[in-house]
């Protein structure tokens, strides 16, 4: 079927995308960071960002990147390379097939870090105070709602004791249409973040049962 061809499955999802805004908060006061899931427009709209006092972008999605570059550095000679009002980070994601498992695990630890990390007072991390953290792939519908979820189950376990529970909470939150569902997220993605959910649950166990003062 070529891209002109009728498809009311993707008329249908065009049509929840465009009643839906760009961009919900998902759940709050991680150590006082909240956590927000969106889609492209979301995480290339600085205002927007402002707006909700994002400081920190993790994009899921290999297929979009976004130029946040607000000052390019003096030695830029092809395309602009250097700083932009925000902390940004990757995540390449196929939305479907083709990730392996530990990509989940990897995303999970990632987005853990990145609202733990402690900028440096320099010149050359320019980014002061806390804020908030936008979780972004193009739609806002699969990588980054599998992987928030997977974030939920994994430090909420009291209020979300399985991924499925952390995934409805998600696509509530996200507005997502009930129409969306059997692909919102990817049943593949789900799959890989049941894997990553049981290794890390694993690895937190080995953890806690070292010595305290072997722990770090």
């Amino acid at each position: 079927m070529s891209a002109n061809d009728p498809n009311p499955l993707r008329d249908l999802f065009a049509a929840a995308d465009a009643r839906r805004g760009p961009i919900h908060l998902i759940d709050r006061d991680f150590d006082g960071v909240d956590l927000y899931v969106g889609n492209r427009q979301a995480a290339s709209d600085p205002a927007l960002l402002a707006q909700h006092g994002i400081k920190a972008v993790l994009n899921c999605a290999l297929n979009l990147d976004v130029n946040l570059v607000a000052t390019p550095a003096p030695d830029s000679r092809n395309q602009d390379f250097g700083r932009g009002p925000i902390r940004y980070y990757k995540l390449g994601l196929i939305d479907g097939p083709g990730n392996p498992a530990e990509m989940l695990l990897a995303g999970y630890l990632q987005l853990r870090g990145l609202m733990r990390q402690q900028m440096p007072d320099t010149a050359s991390y320019p980014w002061p105070g806390s804020g908030h953290v936008l979780v972004n792939c193009r739609g806002g519908r699969s990588r980054s709602v599998i992987l928030v979820s997977l974030f939920l189950h994994l430090e909420r376990p009291e209020r979300f004791p399985t991924l499925a529970a952390a995934i409805d909470h998600v696509r509530q939150m996200r507005q997502l249409e009930p129409i969306e569902w059997p692909s919102a997220p990817k049943p593949v993605l789900i799959e890989a973040a049941l894997w990553a959910a049981q290794v890390a649950e694993s690895i937190r166990a080995l953890h806690m049962a070292r010595p305290e003062a072997d722990r770090s």
